[in-house]
């Protein structure tokens, strides 16, 4: 990993290289998933046939679109009962920490105005689970579960079964979740078919879930025809430390974000340079052992990085101004730290806290915002799935008192036409 001091003169070019905080897509993905979009649009499943055989290798025509109930039951016997059970446990603490969350209803009665909030769950989400690099189980209860905790009576899923091959436990998943439909379709196509609709896959009203450069520019572009989570980029980690937690934890943390993907990006912020060394170190020594060494070893050696800061102020300052999607703070008094961290996607706090229970068993989805967008994005809340409507009465004497000064408002705009809706009505109000 790259060491990088803020007192460096280039320090600001040298990190900006490595971390980038803006996603940007090359004018040549742009232009294949709009012509991916227009296609969807135009001949529907047709085009979703000629996508599949063209980026997966695989002829739906023969298993069909959407996912049979009985491969889904059958997909229960290809795991283990011990697999079963991990997943019941996870969507558990899922479902848990959204119950736990309470859509505020809001009224107001004031003399003759009366105003409160009806609210309903969206009817329809669909949620996108990347297939890709690997098969994503959690990322089907992590996106499914707050939709379902909200009301959604319909949540489809659409997942890229890349050679006709799928992750048996994306489909127990999906069953423990209350997915109602699977469509074995991926990537940008997916995307346009549930904004769109096509005479197979239903339209959404939502749709939510990561992907890679392709998914995320296509939910960019059908925004307004649907809604989207947010547009989110690769995964992001960064470890504030000062030396008095173990090296090895640290590197295993910085690890387990880089093996996600290899434009992942993996950062350490410390005081302390003898640490900063000793965590390097062991990153070069952990590699070796992973599974998906090769991924981690790019995403490392591209987008990993280990930044001396002066203080953790300066740490604090500079977290705050980068908004990433996960922190973990690994300092003394880490508690202390909280509160002083105002953009940030999840905080993780102490040594016993790794970005993994995030990823798993803690409960909030791992779906966060990434690219700096924590500024102004949060991760999933069950109101993000909900609509409020205002239902707003004016009695007799509150349009009396309010109405001028509406009418005022009116003609200071040049609408005279919605200063006469109110003029007529106070002309046949009785004096007050």
């Amino acid at each position: 990993m790259k060491i990088l001091r803020t007192t460096d003169r280039n320090f600001r070019y040298d990190f900006g290289k490595v971390f980038r905080k803006n996603l940007e897509v090359p004018e040549g993905i742009q232009k294949l998933v709009d012509n991916i979009l227009d296609d969807i649009k135009r001949i529907g499943d047709q085009a979703l046939h000629k996508y599949t055989h063209k980026f997966d290798f695989f002829d739906l025509t023969g298993k069909g679109m959407e996912v049979s109930a009985k491969e889904i039951n059958n997909a229960c016997k290809e795991i283990t009962p011990e697999d079963i059970k991990v997943l019941e446990i996870t969507a558990e603490r899922i479902d848990s920490y959204y119950r736990s969350q309470k859509v505020e209803k809001t009224a107001l009665k004031k003399s003759d105005v009366d105003i409160r909030v009806v609210q309903y769950p969206l009817e329809s989400v669909g949620i996108y689970v990347p297939g890709g690099k690997a098969g994503y189980p959690s990322s089907v209860l992590m996106t499914a579960i707050p939709a379902a905790v909200a009301g959604v009576n319909d949540i489809i899923m659409c997942s890229p079964w890349h050679s006709g091959e799928f992750n048996p436990a994306c489909l127990v998943a999906a069953k423990i979740a209350g997915v109602k439909r699977i469509f074995r379709i991926g990537g940008a196509q997916a995307i346009a078919a549930m904004a769109y609709g096509t005479k197979t896959v239903p339209k959404v009203d939502k749709i939510i879930g990561p992907g890679n450069i392709y998914v995320t520019w296509a939910k960019k572009m059908v925004f307004g025809e649907v809604d989207i989570d947010m547009i989110a980029g690769p995964s992001e980690i960064f470890i504030l430390g000062d030396g008095t937690v173990s090296p090895a934890y640290v590197a295993s943390d910085l690890l387990s974000q880089a093996e996600h993907d290899e434009l992942a990006s993996s950062l350490l912020i410390t005081t302390n340079s003898n640490y900063a060394i000793r965590v390097e170190g062991e990153v070069r020594k952990q590699v070796l052992r992973l599974r998906r060494k090769n991924i981690a070893n790019e995403s490392i050696k591209k987008h990993g990085l280990i930044v001396l800061v002066r203080n953790l102020k300066e740490g604090i300052d500079l977290i705050n101004e980068l908004a990433p999607q996960i922190l973990e703070i690994c300092t003394r008094d880490a508690e202390k730290i909280v509160s002083k961290i105002k953009h940030v996607g999840a905080i993780l706090v102490g040594p016993h806290t790794p970005g993994s229970v995030m990823d798993y068993i803690a409960g909030p989805s791992h779906v966060l915002p990434t690219n700096g967008s924590a500024r102004f994005f949060s991760g999933y809340e069950v109101s993000d799935f909900i609509k409020s409507i205002p239902v707003i009465r004016f009695g007799e004497k509150a349009l009396h008192k309010l109405g001028p000064t509406a009418m005022h408002l009116a003609n200071l705009e040049g609408m005279t036409g919605h200063a006469s809706a109110i003029e007529l009505r106070l002309k046949d109000l009785p004096e007050s």
